[in-house]
């Protein structure tokens, strides 16, 4: 019996999936763990894979946007009545979407991962971006992936120049795979600019609407406090010097604020129309540019963790964020947010805040300015924090206490570790 297969939402934002490409053509046989497209959605390109087999015959939309839950493929037995099937889908068209009422949906996803029902593409995160444009088998792209090959670098050796399994296999032999950097934010030199009119892609249009509906809804007001961070770079200097990992400013800033948040658990909070949530986990996102926009990876229960895992785990989900490979459970249910411009010289600045967050701490560079110290005048490492926050849910004097337990921290970073 035929499957009628409607566009997923693949995350809790998720209100229409821009069809890429289409692996299958109408007509071609279909089997389970095929990948029928790529689709990108507000987070990341996904493959979306099938759940049924047969012969794949109809397609709604070969590019573009669509909907969540239009139909956007019917697998069935060669000859079975299309037409029919799209009258009967467009009588029937689900009032839940994934199996979960829509009413309930966002706070189900958001409290865990679910298995996606028979009928629903699975999403597999796409290598990169970049990658879309590269011709390649969906088995060589999901090796290339896990193997951290870029496909531009490979040379195909399929029909038409497509890369296939053997050529990965081949760049692996010779020493291919490596290890994703975690670099700078990404900018664009004079020689990459797109001049003109630039279609908006699936995150662009996300990231416009949720930071709009945040700004405009959520009535912001900002704190600001200096930092003297001249123990925190001691001791970095010292645990760097001392371990075979490299600790950053931004690990040690994401292990005070986890602590902080324990402390002031008022802040680590969300806003719902008729109640407020006091979350008991601390998830912290951190927020990474790439080149379409941002993502925000989340460092869950990051206060039980030490830096050197933070260290570690930051690393990887800022690493993945760059290539597109983190999974959906792996870009919600942040409690608090970090957005860090000090690699950048920024020497002040305010962020808006991320939903479902309630706060989101602005960090700047380190600067050398005069301070006074014991009454005398001397050169301060300082840097300058600033709060944003939601004034429904924290109100000024607990987004003060926190600041200036966070502000605690990393001027004796040595409280942090016992």
């Amino acid at each position: 019996m035929a499957e009628v297969i409607r566009m997923p939402r693949l995350s809790d934002t998720m209100e229409e999936g821009n069809i890429i490409s289409w692996l299958k053509k109408v007509g071609d046989k279909v089997d389970v763990g095929d990948i029928l497209a790529e689709v990108e959605t507000d987070k990341a390109t996904m493959d979306l894979e099938s759940f049924n087999e047969g012969v794949l015959l109809y397609i709604g939309k070969e590019s573009g946007t669509v909907p969540v839950d239009e139909v956007i493929a019917i697998i069935g037995e060669k000859g079975e009545d299309v037409d029919a099937l799209l009258k009967e889908a467009a009588v029937s068209a689900p009032a839940t979407t994934n199996g979960v009422a829509k009413t309930e949906e966002v706070e189900t996803i958001a409290a865990a991962p679910t298995t996606a029902p028979q009928n629903v593409p699975q999403p597999v995160p796409a290598s990169s971006s970049s990658d879309q444009r590269i011709k390649a088998s969906p088995l060589a792209k999901k090796m290339a992936a896990d193997l951290s090959i870029p496909l531009a670098s490979l040379k195909g050796s399929g029909e038409g120049g497509r890369i296939i399994k053997n050529d990965v296999l081949e760049a692996k032999s010779s020493g291919g795979a490596s290890t994703v950097p975690v670099t700078a934010p990404v900018v664009s030199s004079y020689d990459d600019v797109q001049y003109g009119n630039i279609e908006l892609s699936q995150m662009r249009k996300t990231i416009a609407k949720r930071l709009s509906e945040s700004k405009f809804t959520a009535p912001h007001f900002y704190l600001t406090v200096e930092v003297d961070m001249a123990n925190s770079m001691k001791m970095r200097k010292a645990a760097n010097d001392k371990n075979g990992f490299k600790i950053s400013f931004n690990d040690i800033i994401v292990k005070a604020c986890a602590i902080a948040l324990k402390k002031h658990p008022k802040v680590n909070a969300s806003w719902h129309d008729t109640y407020i949530t006091i979350h008991e986990e601390v998830n912290i996102g951190v927020a990474v540019a790439i080149e379409d926009g941002l993502i925000v990876p989340v460092l869950k229960n990051a206060d039980w963790k030490p830096m050197s895992a933070i260290s570690t785990e930051v690393k990887d989900l800022a690493g993945r964020a760059k290539i597109r490979k983190l999974s959906m459970d792996e870009m919600q249910g942040n409690t608090f947010t970090i957005s860090n411009l000090g690699m950048f010289g920024i020497d002040e600045f305010t962020a808006i805040i991320n939903p479902p967050s309630s706060c989101i701490l602005a960090v700047s560079s380190i600067v050398q300015k005069p301070v006074v110290k014991n009454g005398e005048l001397a050169v301060g490492n300082i840097m300058k924090l600033t709060l944003s926050c939601d004034h429904r849910v924290v109100d000024g004097a607990s987004g003060a206490t926190f600041l200036n337990t966070v502000k605690a921290h990393l001027e004796n970073p040595l409280q942090m570790l016992i």
